[in-house]
């Protein structure tokens, strides 16, 4: 499809918003660039603490650099923080390091932006400057109106907000598949759990309520759930490197989409008491598209419902230590949030 341009500072803040899904708050985020093509899109929280910069810097230049075709960066730091006339801009301390930190790498930074709650700015700006423009502005910006026309759009943060659940009956009917499965032998359980499974991904409509209790009661039984995950994808590789986003084939991001989409409709359709495996799935979804705050939100729904639900108390750990899902370290395999190039 059409290749799009990015002019203004409008533009660059409109791209973040619809590559993110969301506009950022308290955050770090970085385009790479090679020459004048762009590459990955980071966004990380700001550091809380003084005297983390150089460990923060050192952080944000090793996902930078898993874009091994980067020549320079585009950074924008979104906060509330007040930058003053005649002061050091919010997180300037934080910005030399990083400087530093990637020009080791061979990697500059090309320009950056202050963005406050009203109003944008050049990072090297003198705050109060009439080089200030209105937030708002990025809604009339080309770029905008491109992602409009094209089917995407910026919520306004990335909390999660999960559809309405389902108790009593429902809990019962999950149950009921429950003690089926318990039944068979587990060959024979794990190869009806991923009929009913791929039946779903294949279709083009969301599937009865029934076949929504049987999806959740399969997720209960940990080597069923864990096959059901790596059969999400679409990649015919070993088990393993699929969970961990490291096969050398491409998964079918729009399959994994939907996935989601039928997961989230099957959890309208169950309780508390058996929605633990499917938030935890959600979450792994999320971190396998390279959204690890969202991740990180469903994996603590999961805990929510279930304290002591282990995929989600490991999943949630790797996710706070930085492990990156492998797909999104090459460009080639990595999530598009974006409908077009």
């Amino acid at each position: 499809m059409e290749k799009l341009t990015i002019t203004t500072p409008s533009d660059v803040l409109s791209f973040v918003g619809h590559t993110l899904g969301f506009w950022p708050q308290e955050s770090l985020v970085c385009i790479t660039l090679n020459e004048n093509s762009i590459g990955a899109t980071l966004r990380i929280d700001l550091p809380r603490q003084p005297g983390q910069e150089l460990p923060y810097a050192r952080t944000v230049a090793h996902y930078l650099t898993s874009d091994t075709t980067a020549t320079s960066i585009l950074f924008a730091i979104y906060t509330s923080e007040t930058a003053r006339p005649g002061q050091a801009r919010p997180y300037a301390g934080t910005i030399a390091a990083l400087t530093g930190v990637l020009a080791e790498q061979g990697i500059t930074i090309r320009d950056g932006l202050f963005v406050g709650d009203q109003t944008f700015s050049p990072y090297d700006g003198d705050p109060g400057t009439s080089l200030a423009l209105p937030v708002n502005s990025t809604q009339t910006s080309a770029i905008n109106a491109e992602f409009i026309y094209r089917g995407s759009y910026i919520e306004p943060t990335d909390r999660v907000t999960l559809p309405s659940g389902q108790e009593a009956a429902k809990a019962a009917a999950v149950e009921h598949h429950i003690e089926g499965i318990a039944s068979q032998p587990t060959g024979t359980a794990l190869q009806q759990g991923r009929k009913l499974w791929a039946d779903m991904l294949d279709a083009d409509t969301f599937p009865s309520d029934d076949d929504c209790h049987a999806l959740v009661a399969n997720l209960q039984f940990p080597a069923i759930r864990d096959r059901l995950i790596a059969d999400i994808p679409g990649v015919d590789e070993p088990m393993q490197q699929i969970l961990f986003a490291q096969t050398d084939q491409a998964p079918k991001w729009p399959r994994i989409e939907w996935a989601q989409q039928l997961l989230l409709h099957a959890y309208t359709r169950t309780s508390a008491e058996h929605a633990a495996p499917v938030l935890t799935t959600i979450g792994y979804i999320n971190w396998w598209e390279g959204r690890g705050s969202k991740a990180h939100q469903f994996l603590q729904l999961a805990l929510d419902t279930d304290p002591a639900y282990r995929l989600a108390c490991l999943s949630d750990q790797m996710i706070g230590s930085g492990i990156v899902a492998g797909w999104n370290m090459n460009k080639n395999t990595a999530f598009r949030a974006l409908p077009f190039d």
